[in-house]
């Protein structure tokens, strides 16, 4: 059975998480959840590994059985999510759930979700930022990276008459990371500078969305684009 289209469920996507089983699972799983939970509230430096085991109702001796220490802890959860944003990128990318959507449809939906998520998970965006010369984070940034744009090149590709570009794989690619580029900072390190025009998360979306169909040569109306 293929999955109902967006037309036909009028929902946006949705962030996927794996189900969590087993005992040890699922104590990992509260102890990466606390360590994220508390890295809303204040910067990784300031967040102690026994508040960590604290806030999951766990033990320190429990954290240090499964970690070696608190930067092990960020890896983990960089691994987890981004093994639970492929797995959102395989169920939001569907190419059944989009039979029907022109370019600009998928574009607006997509680049909504991508500025809902980074809002939503700000604290971890804004922690793996700072450490973007770390090479384990950086190796697992790209590799996402070009797990999501190749799902994504590929749905638009499907619809590539509407693309006036020159070169549509190309532009497909990088008008993916140029969204992300400029969706990262903006959201979930609240602009460039703070002297700049503040910009809300409704405008950012408009906008990226805007900049991204400009790039691709796409000038199909929405009343999204146009907004």
């Amino acid at each position: 059975m293929k999955p109902p289209s967006i037309r036909e469920t009028g929902s946006s996507l949705q962030w996927v998480h794996p189900p969590r089983q087993e005992r040890s699972q699922q104590t990992l799983e509260r102890l990466l959840d606390a360590a994220e939970v508390l890295l809303e509230e204040k910067g990784f430096d300031e967040v102690p590994v026994t508040e960590i085991a604290r806030r999951a109702e766990s033990s320190v001796g429990a954290l240090y059985a499964r970690f070696v220490d608190k930067d092990a802890i960020l890896h983990a959860l960089h691994e987890r999510f981004c093994r639970e944003a492929c797995a959102t990128a395989d169920a939001a990318l569907e190419p059944a759930r989009w039979e029907d959507a022109s370019i600009s449809e998928i574009v607006s939906e997509c680049v909504d979700f991508l500025v809902r998520i980074i809002r939503e998970r700000e604290g971890l965006c804004r922690t793996l930022a700072a450490r973007v010369f770390d090479p384990q984070i950086r190796e697992r940034v790209e590799a996402l990276g070009r797990y999501v744009g190749h799902k994504l090149q590929q749905l638009l590709l499907v619809r590539r008459d509407a693309i006036t570009h020159p070169n549509p794989e190309l532009a497909c690619d990088f008008a993916f990371r140029q969204a992300y580029l400029v969706l990262d900072p903006l959201v979930a390190r609240s602009g460039f500078d703070p002297g700049l025009l503040p910009l809300r998360d409704s405008e950012i979306a408009v906008e990226v969305t805007r900049s991204f169909l400009a790039y691709l040569g796409v000038h199909e109306p929405t009343d999204r684009s146009q907004a």
